[in-house]
């Protein structure tokens, strides 16, 4: 009965669901994540999920097929998440700080083993791979999303600031797991500050950035992971 599909509630679409599936990527998610994912065999996603290999093969053409779905579960979470706040009524220096906190809390988590999508570009080396493509595209969405933020304070070099932010992010991620994630973490946050202060400097838009007086203070942003969601 496990592997049954159920419709939706609510949606008006009729669009069916299968549990079997969600829990082939909850699982995948964990221990691609935690083991990487050329490690993880499909006999053992089967019998953690607790599935059979037809369901499996029903559901992912290969194991690659399923890592693609891994990658666009992390980078759909994440669009959702700094979606919520860019639609809402937030300071773009508010959200960018927050992004930094929320990483920072993530580095510092148990658990954590690095950037789920640069582990896998890592995995899959070539860049016409299926895997390798969607970290591709998940890392354009998030230069633009943070290069529209700083936009957002002034248009002077934003495009720099974007890319500035992303090399702290990585950085500040990969030394988080190879070395010391507490001063990964207070170096991360330095850095956007630093970066914040420097680019509202360049020529802000008095109605949008933070001018002199004004405290700057970082929006919550629950859970902005680049990691799949723990148990």
């Amino acid at each position: 009965m496990g592997d049954m599909t159920k419709t939706e509630v609510g949606t008006g679409t009729g669009r069916r669901v299968s549990e079997a599936r969600e829990r082939l990527l909850r699982t995948a998610g964990q221990l691609f994540y935690a083991e990487g994912i050329h490690t993880v065999g499909v006999d053992r996603l089967v019998a953690e999920s607790k599935v059979t290999n037809a369901t499996f093969y029903r559901h992912f053409r290969s194991k690659e097929d399923l890592a693609v779905a891994y990658i666009g579960s992390v980078d759909q979470a994440i669009r959702t998440q700094i979606g919520s706040l860019t639609g809402a009524d937030a300071p773009a220096d508010g959200i960018l700080t927050g992004i930094g906190a929320s990483l920072v809390e993530q580095i510092r988590s148990p658990g954590y083993r690095g950037c789920a999508f640069l582990n896998a570009a890592t995995e899959f080396p070539d860049p016409d791979h299926p895997v390798h493509r969607a970290v591709v595209q998940h890392r354009a969405w998030f230069l633009h999303t943070i290069t529209g933020l700083f936009a957002q304070i002034t248009t002077a070099q934003a495009e720099r600031a974007g890319q500035h932010f992303v090399m702290l992010r990585d950085g500040a991620m990969s030394a988080g797991h190879l070395g010391d994630p507490v001063l990964a973490g207070e170096t991360l946050l330095r850095g956007i500050e630093g970066l914040l202060r420097i680019h509202t400097a360049r020529g802000p838009d008095e109605s949008t950035a933070s001018g002199p007086g004004r405290t700057r203070s970082a929006t919550t942003v629950p859970d902005i992971e680049c990691s799949p969601p723990r148990p």
